[in-house]
């Protein structure tokens, strides 16, 4: 791929548009050139369900039909942008697998709201992005796509749930993707695949019809820029009714860095309870140094949280997947991934007053989180213990070690989850580095209950400061 084309699929949405409106770069050269980009790198990657490429360039022609009119007129929010949706997220009359064979060649006859809502604002979807089964891990593979790589070294996971998407992103298949988060299914692949990664706060953006009233899943955006991120969020958020707990206020977030002097942050390591790898402390101590040079006061905290929070998480995850999924079993249990089958059966055996133990848990957790958050503008945390697992990592594992400490293969070095029990939290994850193995580390920036802004003024600061985007994997 020549230099300029790899540049197209390279630039941020923001980026695009302001191109797109001074005439400078088509739409269609935008979509031509992350299509070639898609049939070059995915076969290594195997990050892409479904393809809609004539389509896309006959929308992206319409799109650049609107660019050309007269001043004057006002093209919609996303105009042109090429966007991959993840193969999880209904989008009507279209193939929706949710990476199980129980739902090859299902279509659903409805579009899941933020979906709709980009679409509608002109955002081109060209591919679908690949997922776990069920979205189930933080590992992407399914019996029915395969298994997702990281473009930074193969032989490592993108990340999951939304395991495609960073991928997808990190390499330059398309220019905005989407995700889900219900314990880190956008913030892990974006760690891994060193992007960012925004988990809104409980009902700022709409949810599904399949997750009435789910308080731990959330849909956001995953993108090479800060601002690309609340360029999404501004077109996503808002009340809709096919979710009732969606807010009714309409936030717009910044997409320019402005001045972080005076703001007061807390750095916390290890959340209180987890072993850190060591290349991942490193990577997040520098970043908080970059806070500091920006005229901010950072100082370290202990959380306080402890195992606990991953007994909960796993407690209200199985019961919610059991609710929902369980059913499949009798029919499918041998051709569902042995790990999806062990946590469906798991979520069987839970009680209500059992689930209902998690609401004390989840409490307790704000309790000590809430000092916190009250004090200080944002806090600073790993997104992962480690940078990734391996691409064929075993979620039954036994003997599965960070830091050289036994945890859960599952989700022990997973460091998102608690923020999904705390939910009304946002958390963005963004870039601190890279490991000896090539594969990138992230921390989150979390900020309090439904202080969108807080988080990407700080995030939006920290990238000025220490910008990441000069750098592409070697595919």
């Amino acid at each position: 791929m020549a230099s300029a084309d790899l540049d197209l699929c390279y630039m941020t949405g923001t980026e695009a548009i302001a191109a797109f409106k001074a005439r400078k770069v088509s739409p269609v050269e935008l979509m031509k050139a992350v299509i070639a980009r898609c049939e070059a790198v995915n076969p290594k990657l195997n990050a892409i369900t479904y393809d809609f490429y004539d389509r896309a360039l006959s929308q992206a022609r319409k799109a650049e039909k609107e660019y050309m009119k007269k001043k004057g007129s006002r093209p919609r929010a996303l105009e042109g942008l090429p966007v991959a949706i993840k193969d999880f997220h209904p989008v009507k009359g279209e193939i929706t697998t949710f990476g199980s064979k129980i739902f090859e060649g299902f279509k659903p006859d409805y579009t899941a709201a933020t979906v709709d809502r980009m679409l509608k604002a002109g955002a081109v979807m060209h591919i679908r992005s690949t997922s776990p089964e069920f979205a189930y891990s933080g590992n992407t593979r399914s019996p029915l796509w395969g298994k997702t790589h990281n473009p930074w070294n193969l032989d490592y996971g993108a990340g999951g749930s939304s395991g495609g998407a960073g991928a997808i992103i990190a390499s330059g298949m398309s220019t905005l993707a989407d995700g889900t988060d219900g314990g880190g299914s956008i913030r892990i692949p974006a760690s891994a695949c060193g992007i960012v990664g925004y988990k809104p706060p409980y009902g700022r953006n709409p949810t599904d019809r399949d997750h009435p009233l789910e308080s731990i899943l959330h849909y956001g955006p995953m993108t090479r820029s800060v601002a690309d991120a609340a360029l999404m969020q501004n077109v996503t958020s808002g009340q809709h009714p096919d979710d009732l707990t969606s807010l009714p206020d309409k936030m717009t977030l910044p997409t320019e860095a402005s001045d972080l002097k005076g703001f007061k942050v807390a750095l916390s390591t290890n959340l209180g309870y987890v072993p850190v790898d060591p290349e991942v402390e490193r990577n997040l101590r520098a970043s908080a140094d970059a806070f500091r040079s920006l005229g901010c006061k950072v100082e370290e905290v202990n959380l306080g949280w402890d195992w606990g929070v991953l007994d909960c998480w796993l407690t209200w995850w199985e019961g919610l997947f059991a609710g929902i999924a369980a059913h499949y079993l009798p029919r499918w249990r041998y051709e569902m991934d042995p790990f999806v089958v062990n946590l469906l059966e798991k979520g069987l055996g839970h009680s209500a007053s059992r689930l209902y133990q998690c609401f004390l848990k989840r409490g307790e957790m704000w309790r000590k989180l809430e000092p916190v958050v009250s004090k200080y503008d944002v806090m600073l945390c790993p997104t992962l213990a480690i940078p990734s697992v391996k691409v064929g990592h075993d979620e039954f594992a036994k003997d599965f070690t960070v830091n050289g400490k036994v945890v859960n293969a599952y989700v022990g070095w997973i460091m998102t989850h608690g923020f999904n029990l705390v939910s009304q939290c946002p958390s963005m994850s963004v870039p601190t580095g890279f490991s000896k193995s090539g594969v990138p580390t992230g921390m989150q920036i979390v900020a309090r209950p439904y202080d969108d802004q807080r988080v990407f003024r700080a995030a939006l600061a920290y990238e000025q400061a220490r910008p990441w985007r000069g750098k592409r994997p070697k595919l």
